[in-house]
């Protein structure tokens, strides 16, 4: 597998819709996942959310009411372009989050750790996060 997959939008966004799990409803196994990680990890909010192309979606969330954000302020959104986990510790500090909305309003992200969800064939669709 090479990185091509990395930069290439468009074939990411299709291999999205292959897996017809947008805007499905809430499944008992993925907050059950969510639950347990948010619980052992002793942290306020643990989501999976897929990366289209507005939006970060949450097939599962807890700690926080909201179905999605926008695309351009998803932690998210910087952890699919890597094939490596994503490890924010300090969001303030970080010239990529430090005026994000979701670091300097509601709900006050402080730190970010997310590894990227792929397919078999290579594309990010999200990650799992925890905050």
């Amino acid at each position: 597998m090479n990185d091509r997959q990395l930069t290439d939008e468009e074939g990411r966004l299709s291999a999205l819709e292959r897996y017809q799990i947008l805007d499905t409803a809430r499944e008992a196994s993925f907050d059950k996942i969510t639950g347990l990680v948010r619980d052992i990890l002793d942290v306020p909010i643990c989501a999976v959310s897929l990366v289209d192309q507005e939006r970060q979606w949450f097939k599962s969330i807890q700690g926080l009411d909201s179905a999605e954000t926008p695309r351009n302020v998803a932690f998210c959104a910087h952890t699919i372009l890597k094939r490596t986990p994503m490890v924010v510790p300090d969001a303030v500090l970080d010239p990529r989050f430090a005026s994000n909305p979701l670091v300097t309003g509601d709900p006050g992200i402080r730190s970010d750790a997310g590894m990227p969800l792929r397919t078999p064939d290579g594309y990010n669709l999200g990650p799992p996060c925890q905050r």
